[in-house]
């Protein structure tokens, strides 16, 4: 899409997770993306230029984007979909000083939606397992903006594991920290907490692909 053509880009909210419509309406209203989100998605693109995605050549940003199309596609405002678009930007791209520079651009909401789906703002990082109990145990008193841009961050990643280890069977797990039993017990456990503090389709699209790569490993596994 043009650059010019965001300019009066219009989604339909449709609602997500614990949030419901008004007695008697099927539609939410309309929310239309403004500068804010042309800026963010800028930001995000250079902030991410020269990061690819984990074992592939494809750019960082095709992540960012799904995962920002995922939340509006499940009734974000916008301050949640600039939050998808910058969601990895601390971890992955200046720690601290990009949070506090994402905070100063885009407010604190945005602000403490991305510190809520950060597992490490300092270099080194913490150990694997550590960052992710931590990340867990932080999503059980999350706010409902952080459980809908990490839902949306976990499914897409675990479509993309899927359709991975269709291609590359056992292999897949080289490219994880955690490797298979690792990354395994991440998205099981991702999936649980999310089902217990903020279920709705979303989070059950999300264990429904969960349960879908469990099935793919033990059938290969039995094989």
């Amino acid at each position: 899409m043009p650059h010019e053509a965001l300019r009066d880009f219009v989604l339909p909210n449709k609602g997500q997770g614990g949030r419901n419509l008004p007695e008697g309406e099927l539609h939410p209203p309309r929310m239309t993306l403004t500068a804010r989100f042309r800026e963010a998605l800028l930001y995000a693109a250079t902030l991410h230029a020269a990061q690819v995605r984990k074992g592939s050549q494809s750019p960082y940003l095709a992540h960012l984007l799904g995962t920002a199309a995922i939340v509006l596609e499940h009734g974000a405002d916008e301050d949640e979909a600039i939050a998808a678009l910058l969601h990895d930007a601390v971890e992955d791209q200046g720690g601290a000083a990009t949070g506090q520079q994402i905070r100063r651009r885009f407010g604190s909401r945005v602000a403490e939606i991305v510190d809520g789906c950060t597992d490490a703002d300092t270099r080194p990082k913490p150990p694997w397992r550590e960052r992710k109990e931590t990340y867990l145990a932080n999503l059980l008193t999350a706010d409902a903006s952080v459980h809908l841009v990490s839902a949306a961050d976990k499914l897409y990643n675990a479509h993309s594991i899927v359709a991975d280890y269709r291609l590359l069977g056992e292999s897949l797990w080289e490219r994880f920290t955690g490797r298979k039993s690792g990354t395994l017990w991440y998205y099981r456990e991702v999936a649980t907490v999310l089902g217990r503090v903020w279920p709705g389709p979303l989070v059950d699209e999300l264990a429904r692909t969960v349960e879908e790569l469990e099935r793919l490993v033990l059938a290969t596994e039995a094989s």
